[in-house]
């Protein structure tokens, strides 16, 4: 496996524990203010643009909002990645508004949505195609996995246990469309590195 930060630095930790509590105090808020936030096709249409980007903040409840934060510790211990707090926002923001994007166009059948899962499937691919991209075999697979997780999702739905569960249906396009997003995050980020570094930087530092 490729040489990566410890993943007992704070400086890898300090970001998605920020998120994390973000997302338990607006759960903690209670049920108001999450229909406030969260996405809504009827109310973005009336000129409600926040929630495009603040749906991903918002959760079904404890164990929803538990099960998001278990996918972000499980991506730092796969995907440890020291990066500043701008360009954790600008992935947050490019994936999350994006993804909302691409379930208001292309899924109309989603009238609401919360929960960070979309943006979450987003950010393993890019920190799982960084390595990928150095011929990483155990990212390789996890991507390969994620892959044939979503497809059977789409074909299948997800399990009822896990329905059950978080207190609602799983919303499969957003994982979709939350990889398609961080793809699209990716290559511009190659392709303004390149502008500003030259020739030759590759995608695998357009990512770092």
């Amino acid at each position: 496996m490729i040489a990566e930060p410890s993943p007992s630095s704070p400086a890898v930790w300090g970001p998605p524990a920020a998120l994390s509590m973000v997302c338990l105090l607006l759960t903690l808020a209670g049920p108001q203010l999450s229909q406030f936030l969260r996405y809504d096709r009827a109310a973005i249409a009336a000129g409600e643009w926040w929630r495009l980007f603040s749906g991903n903040l918002v959760h079904l409840g404890y164990w929803h909002l538990l099960l998001n934060v278990l996918s972000l510790v499980l991506l730092v211990l796969l995907c440890p990645e020291r990066l500043s707090a701008a360009e954790w926002l600008r992935r947050l923001l490019v994936i999350g508004t994006g993804m909302s994007l691409c379930l208001y166009f292309l899924a109309p059948k989603v009238q609401t949505y919360v929960g960070l899962s979309g943006l979450v499937y987003g950010l393993f691919a890019l920190g799982l195609g960084r390595q990928a991209w150095r011929r990483d075999e155990i990212a390789i697979v996890c991507l390969v996995f994620l892959a044939a997780r979503i497809t059977w999702e789409l074909v299948k739905g997800a399990p009822a246990s896990e329905t059950e569960l978080i207190g609602g249906g799983v919303v499969a396009e957003s994982h979709l469309y939350g990889i398609c997003c961080a793809l699209v995050y990716a290559l511009a980020a190659a392709a303004w590195n390149r502008m500003r570094r030259g020739p030759g930087d590759g995608l695998n530092r357009a990512v770092n």
